[in-house]
């Protein structure tokens, strides 16, 4: 519908309850988790049984909170050093991705450039099912060859990192480069012509103003790996993330308190975002 066009009432209510709708689908089970994150039962499910902290507080079974249930906290743990070794991992080769498609030409660039974009369109069940496969005969060749035994290549911390990254850094690379496209290159010309040297230009001038693209990069990529799950499901170790300790729970049956864990988790992502919000506004 444009704005400035007389239209019709009944397509003016129409829009607005379609409208409206749409963002009660959308905001209605997020909500049902919320609510039942404070029910006083051991079934996240009604008829309401009173108002309860203990689903985060409480310290003795069988409503055991968030905060004494040293699984979760474990998982909880995990998932932050796995999504921050990504993001920074991501952040690093995006810029000098977004570098490298930008400021320079050569033979085979919109292929490569296409195989940077596959894994965005590969489901992740089935990129985590290839790089299990891949990394576990590079690490049985290496073992049956040479007695050399490689834990990375291994189902494990290392190999979820690895996996994540696959995709994240191409996310990475698109948001850090949508913004190097806008720079103006004239102000590191006159960096150069003011005695700086190319590196110098780039630190100076280049990343500062890259700075807000790279912390919005961060923060999705963070986001991004904090709940990934297909691809993570295939490649974790004994140390599971959040994203799998839950699904483990939910296989013995759901309790409210994955309800709480998830009403957390929106708690920090809605933070996280709003913070990247405030920054980019005030940059």
């Amino acid at each position: 519908m444009i704005p400035s066009i007389p239209q019709p009432r009944f397509l003016t209510a129409a829009y607005t309850a379609y409208v409206t709708l749409f963002f009660v689908f959308l905001a209605l089970p997020l909500v049902v988790v919320a609510v039942f994150a404070f029910n006083d039962s051991q079934f996240p499910s009604l008829p309401w049984e009173g108002f309860t902290w203990n689903w985060f507080f409480g310290s003795e079974r069988p409503m055991i909170g968030v905060f004494h249930e040293r699984g979760i906290l474990g998982a909880i743990g995990t998932s932050v050093l796995v999504a921050v070794v990504v993001s920074a991992m991501s952040v690093f080769v995006g810029m000098t991705n977004a570098f490298l498609f930008n400021r320079y030409k050569f033979r085979g660039q919109s292929v490569l450039y296409v195989f940077m974009l596959l894994p965005l369109v590969i489901p992740g069940i089935v990129l985590g099912i290839s790089i299990l496969v891949f990394s576990s005969r590079v690490a049985n060749g290496l073992w049956d060859g040479f007695e050399i035994d490689v834990e990375a290549l291994r189902p494990g911390l290392w190999l979820v990192i690895l996996g994540q990254f696959s995709f994240i850094t191409t996310i990475a690379t698109l948001v850090i480069g949508a913004r190097l496209q806008k720079f103006d290159r004239t102000l590191e010309e006159a960096a150069l012509n003011l005695g700086a040297g190319k590196l110098t230009a780039i630190r100076t001038v280049t990343l500062p103003y890259l700075a807000p693209a790279m912390i919005g990069a961060f923060v999705v990529a963070f986001l991004m790996s904090f709940e990934n799950f297909n691809t993570t499901l295939m490649l974790v170790g004994s140390d599971a993330p959040l994203t799998i300790a839950m699904f483990d729970r939910l296989k013995e049956g759901s309790t409210p308190l994955l309800n709480a864990v998830s009403l957390l988790l929106m708690i920090g992502s809605s933070c996280l975002a709003l913070v990247m919000i405030a920054f980019q506004r005030k940059s």
